[in-house]
């Protein structure tokens, strides 16, 4: 593992995937395994405290670290509710189940829309996070899905947009050609790269804000 003081002369494109590795391999919360880079849930609590969303939708879970996450985060505003929605819980372990904040769905994202909608009061405000297959033509599927629950000054992000824009795997087009082609046809969103502001981000393009 390379050091800071041994570092400082890599590239960023060096220094990406050496965090991609650290994240994929090592990265956990509360224990458990999270594939989610740490600026951007920085971001994301910044935004979560800002927004204070009654319904957070997290399309994508794996095994549930930032499912936990995020819950905890409603705790300590004392407002909100998760509902996870991934092909399979398989991996999520009982603590985060178990979380009374936290709803999980098996099954694909698009299909159990209706489920999800019955799930949501019309005067709640909604933040999505999709973290899927990453696929071009899957994406754009769960944002056309999925946007008309944000309400305007809402946000529905879009992660790994990295893919082929900092990294070198995964779908290609993928994440962020799907952002782009969403905002083209959809008026109602805009990009908002203001939240990149660390600059380093797995989400290039993908902080979709309702206008």
């Amino acid at each position: 593992m390379p050091y800071l003081e041994d570092s400082l002369n890599l590239t960023l494109g060096q220094i990406i995937p050496l965090m991609q590795q650290r994240i994929m391999n090592e990265s956990t919360y509360f224990g458990v395994k999270t594939w989610k880079c740490p600026i951007d849930f920085w971001i994301y609590q910044e935004m979560i405290f800002e927004l204070k969303p009654d319904v957070i939708i997290e399309i994508g879970n794996h095994s549930g670290g930032s499912t936990l996450a995020l819950a905890h985060i409603c705790d300590l505003l004392d407002n909100g509710r998760v509902i996870g929605l991934d092909l399979s819980h398989a991996a999520v372990p009982n603590k985060v189940k178990a979380h009374k904040r936290i709803k999980l769905i098996e099954g694909d994202a698009c299909a159990n829309f209706d489920r999800v909608a019955k799930l949501i009061k019309p005067t709640d405000h909604v933040l999505v996070i999709e973290d899927s297959s990453h696929t071009f033509e899957n994406t754009l599927a769960v944002l056309e899905t999925y946007s008309p629950l944000i309400k305007p000054g809402g946000y529905f992000i879009v992660e790994d947009g990295i893919c082929h824009h900092g990294l070198n795997g995964g779908p290609s087009p993928g994440p962020y050609e799907a952002a782009e082609a969403f905002v083209s046809r959809n008026n109602s969103f805009t990009i908002d790269r203001g939240r990149e502001a660390f600059l380093i981000t797995w989400n290039p393009k993908g902080y979709l804000r309702r206008l």
